[in-house]
């Protein structure tokens, strides 16, 4: 195996250690039909804006691993191509090697499981700009289905979370201001005038019980529009298990994790809260 000829891809990717080593092995070995088939697929989403990942299931995860890594120099090209800095493009890219280390702390081993989240990277209207990610797409139009808003404008921009780092009101703030400069420069023809986020974050019972904390800071700069469950989010992105089994093993070192959990000892159920902002 030869890391030192995926050197800078693996830089591009933030792909370290044994991650690294195991991709490269992938990427020594010729691609298969399916892996091809999945590098097809990318390529025909590249620039069309899609607002879902893509998620063919007769592709294993393997496979499209091996497909983003392939994929990726096409994607960075891309970015270059609209003017977007060199920064922005590996700054948004180096999501592939985040979420490789998060699935070995989840699972113990070298894998993708949010393989299908990242399909939306490659698809190059996704964009990291400091603490937060910013998805360009179609908004929904004209009456939706029972609690969804429907917004004025053509386009939105989807509002995600990396895990790595604080959301101290001065990070988002920057975030927010970078991404009103940088969308409307790029892409001057799909103007977004509102931003949209689902997160478990957004439970109005998160924010009721740390009202000081910067994640209700966070939640209160979005309207609500609805909330629907989603009993193991908040187990998952602040312990990173899956399922609610063995919550009792779980630590209640922080006032969060104390708090997610004591919901779901008193019978209680998380949420996903869906909120707006005006950009």
């Amino acid at each position: 195996m030869n890391q030192e000829r995926h050197a800078e891809l693996f830089q591009l990717l933030d792909i370290t250690g044994e991650d690294a080593m195991e991709c490269t092995t992938l990427l020594d070995r010729n691609p298969s039909g399916h892996v091809l088939d999945a590098l097809e697929l990318l390529q025909q989403r590249l620039g069309t804006f899609p607002a879902e990942s893509s998620s063919p299931h007769h592709f294993g995860e393997t496979v499209w691993i091996e497909a983003l890594l392939r994929f990726a120099p096409s994607v960075h090209a891309y970015h270059l191509e609209l003017g977007i800095s060199a920064d922005v493009s590996a700054a948004t890219l180096a999501d592939v090697g985040l979420q490789l280390r998060i699935n070995r702390r989840v699972h113990g081993h070298f894998g993708l499981e949010t393989w299908s989240w990242l399909t939306l990277h490659m698809a190059g209207n996704l964009f990291r700009l400091g603490r937060l990610q910013f998805h360009l797409i179609r908004s929904e139009r004209g009456d939706g289905p029972e609690g969804n808003v429907a917004y004025a404008s053509d386009w939105v921009l989807g509002v995600h979370i990396p895990e790595d780092g604080g959301l101290s009101p001065a990070l988002v703030d920057a975030s927010f201001d970078e991404a009103r400069s940088f969308f409307p420069h790029y892409f001057p023809d799909k103007p977004a005038t509102v931003a949209t986020c689902e997160s478990w974050m957004l439970d109005p019972y998160l924010v009721e019980r740390l009202p000081n904390s910067n994640i209700a800071s966070f939640a209160r700069r979005f309207t609500l529009d609805r909330c629907t469950d989603a009993p193991t989010d908040a187990v998952y992105f602040t312990f990173r298990q899956r399922g609610l089994e063995n919550l009792d093993k779980l630590p209640r070192e922080t006032s969060l994790q104390r708090i997610v959990l004591e919901r779901i000892d008193d019978g209680g159920t998380w949420q996903l809260g869906h909120g707006h902002l005006t950009l």
